[in-house]
């Protein structure tokens, strides 16, 4: 089906989901779900797929095996596009509107190694990019160490990149009627070709982008 905009239930249905997450809420408006938010999410994945590929719809599950909180539910549906190691183009829904975004979410000792030698080598392109972005209304994001990582000196003029541990640019539309029209498919398409200079720094940073020889 086309991509016809992610209407306000969906936003109204995770709004009511933050105040009673339990299974038998959840099974009361399952088709809720399925109409305002999944089907919408899989329509805007086939629209963005010739051009950026195929997309993952993240399960709405918690895994609460380890977790205190018990709650069954994510209060937020997550569309991410893989673009290289823990590395892609995210889209998420929940209560407040839509985000989109852009980064790596997530790297082994070796990957994040190689992102802050690389930081060392090229951070001044990383910089300049956070810097033009950010003029345009993007938000940097992640998660960073309170010190400077084991082997870097707290002086190094990169030191915050090389803090560090996840680093994502994100733009939200909270409350913005774009987001239930059809032509929300092409914002979001503008978006992400905005952010790609950030996915070729971080295929240079990983060797992502070097073809097998």
């Amino acid at each position: 089906m086309a991509f016809t905009g992610i209407p306000v239930a969906a936003l109204d249905f995770y709004d009511d989901l933050e105040l009673d997450n339990t299974r038998s809420f959840w099974l009361a408006h399952k088709q809720t779900y399925d109409d305002a938010v999944r089907g919408p999410l899989e329509s805007l994945a086939d629209f963005l797929a010739p051009e950026f590929g195929t997309a993952k719809l993240f399960r709405p599950h918690r895994d609460v095996r380890f977790a205190k909180d018990k709650s069954p539910y994510k209060t937020h549906q997550g569309l991410f596009v893989k673009t290289g190691p823990s590395a892609g183009h995210y889209l998420q829904v929940d209560a407040a509107g839509v985000m989109v975004a852009t980064g790596w979410y997530a790297a082994d000792p070796p990957t994040l190694q190689a992102i802050r030698h690389h930081i060392d080598a090229d951070g001044s392109r990383l910089q300049r990019f956070l810097r033009k972005v950010g003029r345009a209304g993007w938000s940097v994001e992640g998660d960073r160490l309170t010190t400077a990582p084991r082997g870097w000196s707290i002086d190094h003029p990169h030191i915050e990149l090389l803090r560090h541990k996840t680093l994502a640019v994100q733009c939200r539309f909270d409350n913005d009627p774009v987001t239930a029209t059809p032509a929300f498919a092409a914002v979001v398409a503008d978006l992400w070709r905005q952010t790609a200079p950030l996915l070729e720094w971080f295929d240079a940073a990983t060797g992502a982008g070097t073809p097998d020889t």
